[in-house]
């Protein structure tokens, strides 16, 4: 599938009632057609891994073609200053999980660029670092528990930042790596008990919220297992 025709076929999938839907969840219906997530996903899987393609795609500004460039960019041929490039173009919370989730999280740089981003000014750029966290505890199954205990510092020092996808980054990153074993579990709630400590409205919030997940019943009787 060309660029051409993979353009034309995101128009053909518009719809501009979904538009209006995303608008409502803080998506922004700039440059946005409305075409939902598994539709990509089946059309990333019919292209394939094409990572000259994906960079077209991103360059073309377009929200869904954006999320398909990161389905089928390839994470070995990600350099550093592409992570950069893209990051500083992420105007949207699914954007910037999406690319974190199907990317970012595979290359190289993931933990470096999730430490980086965690301190950076710019709401999305800062939410991708912890997005990264999150994801990281999800998908790399090799990692060892000391890859993510230099995250729980970085949590507590962001933990007073309101912006709503900051703070819920934030908390996703801490529940994520709570959930990967007991040993991060203890660590984790630990982390989240410091935080609660903090006066500040957002971070009661994220504490009391991943506390109330991570000492759940359901929780313990998975991680015990």
């Amino acid at each position: 599938m060309q660029y051409e025709d993979i353009m034309n076929k995101l128009k053909s999938l518009a719809n501009p009632e979904a538009v209006k839907g995303m608008a409502r969840f803080g998506i922004s219906p700039k440059n946005t057609y409305g075409v939902s997530i598994p539709n990509l996903r089946k059309m990333a899987k019919e292209i394939r891994i094409n990572h000259d393609l994906a960079e077209r795609l991103w360059d073309s500004k377009i929200h869904e073609a954006r999320i398909l460039a990161s389905l089928i960019g390839d994470p070995k041929m990600v350099t550093e200053e592409q992570m950069e490039e893209w990051a500083k173009d992420f105007d949207s919370w699914d954007v910037c999980d999406q690319c974190c989730g199907n990317l970012f999280d595979k290359t190289k740089f993931a933990y470096k660029k999730a430490v980086e981003w965690s301190s950076r000014e710019e709401e999305f750029v800062k939410r991708a670092g912890f997005v990264l966290m999150a994801t990281l505890a999800v998908h790399d199954k090799k990692a060892q528990d000391e890859d993510f205990l230099m995250f729980f510092p970085l949590m507590i020092r962001e933990a007073r930042d309101n912006r709503n996808f900051v703070k819920k980054a934030v908390n996703w990153a801490l529940r994520q790596i709570g959930k990967r074993n007991l040993s991060l579990n203890k660590k984790a709630i630990k982390t989240a008990k410091e935080i609660r400590t903090i006066e500040s409205k957002a971070a009661r919030w994220i504490a009391s919220d991943a506390i109330g997940e991570l000492e759940s019943e359901s929780v313990q009787n998975r991680l015990r297992k």
